[in-house]
Parts: structure tokens; C-alpha cells; sequence
């Protein structure tokens, strides 16, 4: 496990499970996340990334164990915990009748944001996703690069300290992956990022951690993974199927 400051952890797990009947969703997860990382959540289809997630976010609740988010325990705090995270899930819904802009604006109502301070966040948010050619057009005529960089810019509409995003890049064609992977890595927050993408690690990450049926079976950098000859070559040693 890596040695990580306690001032410094914006996301921690203990022994986090998750439970479906005699089904092991998770089992017995325990990481951190220090300020200001990039960290790759890596594993197969199935593996228990997206259930992680959700328990980080509080959409639900543990079997076992704790999830903390900025210091403060996830089950107990649910609507501070929300405040300080940005999640976008894969698929996120979007209102596709709406444009970028009138989307924008909404949310921003919907989370209470004062008027002079919505608009300079949604300034800020369109130039953070490169959103200018696109504001007026309506969400579901937009390509599903430009689909994804719109969910990107309403999840930080709020200024999030933590980013939570569940294979932000799937689906997505070769070019639409570089925009993508570009505008996360100039963000310049505290990131969870799920892929089960194996070209996503070294392009994205300051660290990974790979779980597969629920359990962390690695935890280390890009660099480490390297070493290893290649991801490839270290994900077939651990027999591991990557879809």
C-alpha cells in the first residue's frame, strides 16, 4: 500500500464491500487517493468498478467496511459528500432537446448556484471542456465526444474537489479519446477514473489500481506496469480477461 500524508487523502476506502445475496460485488477494498492524483481504476467488465463508485458517491450504501470522501464518511454525509464530488457516470443522461448552454444554466439552478456565479462557472466550464463551437446546438445532434465533454462540464459546474468518472472514454472514436483524455488531464483535480481500456493507464494515470471479482489484486504507477514488460503481458500473467 502506498504510504500516503492523512492531510493529503481526498478519497479513502476500509474494507469496502458490497454484497448481492451470496454474491460478492466487492470485497474487502481498502485504497486512497491523495490530493491533486490521477488514479486509474482498472479491471475487466464485472470486475466491481462502476458498484466502487457508486458506494463512493453514496447511490449505495456498503455491505461492509467504510468509504470516505474529503475527510467525511460517505454513509452518514450523504449531501456534504455530493458538494464536494463531481460524478459522471457512464452513459450519463443528458436532456438531448436541450443545447450546452440552457442545460448549463439549469443545473445550475437545480443546485442553487447565485446567478453572477453561474454564469462565470459556466464560462469557466465551457473554455475547461472546449465546449464554444457547440453552446447553441442542440445535445442530441452532438457528436458523443462533444456528449461526453457536456456531461464533463456539468459535473463540474460546482467546483467539485473530487472527479469520479466510469469509462468517460468508451464508445468514444480515436479522435474524440484524445479530446477527452486531454481535457481530464487539464483539470487539474483529484480524479477516480474506471477504464477497463488497457491504452487509457499510461495516458492518464499518476497511479493505478486493478481489481478484479471485487478484489484489489494491484495497486502501483504506470511505471510499475512498465516494468513488467508491458499491461498486456502483466494482465495475462494474472489471467485476467480484458474485454
Amino acid at each position: 500500500m502506498t504510504d500516503i500524508s492523512s492531510s493529503d487523502i481526498m478519497i479513502e476506502t476500509d474494507g469496502l464491500s458490497k454484497y448481492y445475496g451470496s454474491f460478492k460485488a466487492v470485497e474487502d477494498l481498502t485504497f486512497s487517493v491523495r490530493e491533486g492524483e490521477v488514479v486509474a481504476f482498472l479491471g475487466p467488465n464485472g470486475a466491481g468498478k462502476s458498484t466502487t463508485m457508486k458506494m463512493l458517491t453514496g447511490y449505495l450504501a456498503p455491505s461492509t467496511g467504510s468509504a470516505k470522501v474529503c475527510g467525511m464518511e460517505v454513509a452518514g454525509n450523504r449531501d456534504k459528500v455530493a458538494n464536494r464530488i463531481g460524478y459522471l457516470p457512464e452513459n450519463g443522461p443528458l436532456y438531448e432537446e436541450m443545447t450546452p448552454m440552457s442545460l448549463l444554466n439549469f443545473f445550475g439552478d437545480a443546485r442553487g448556484i447565485a446567478q453572477e456565479q453561474k454564469q462565470e462557472r459556466i464560462e469557466k466550464v465551457v473554455e475547461q471542456c472546449a465546449l464554444q463551437t457547440v453552446l447553441n446546438k442542440s445535445i442530441g445532434k452532438l457528436s458523443r465526444g462533444f456528449r461526453q465533454r457536456v456531461g464533463m462540464a456539468n459535473v463540474l459546474l460546482h467546483e467539485p474537489d473530487v472527479l469520479i468518472m466510469d469509462e468517460p472514454t468508451a464508445g468514444l472514436d480515436p479522435n474524440q479519446v484524445l479530446e477527452v483524455r486531454k481535457t481530464i488531464k487539464g483539470l487539474g483535480k483529484t480524479i477516480l477514473l474506471s477504464t477497463h481500456i488497457l491504452q487509457e493507464v499510461p495516458e492518464v494515470a499518476d497511479r493505478i489500481l486493478l481489481i478484479d471479482q471485487g478484489k484489489l489484486i494491484f495497486e502501483g504507477t504506470p511505471d510499475d506496469i512498465k516494468n513488467e514488460d508491458s499491461l498486456d503481458k502483466w494482465f495475462n500473467r494474472q489471467t485476467i480477461a480484458v474485454a
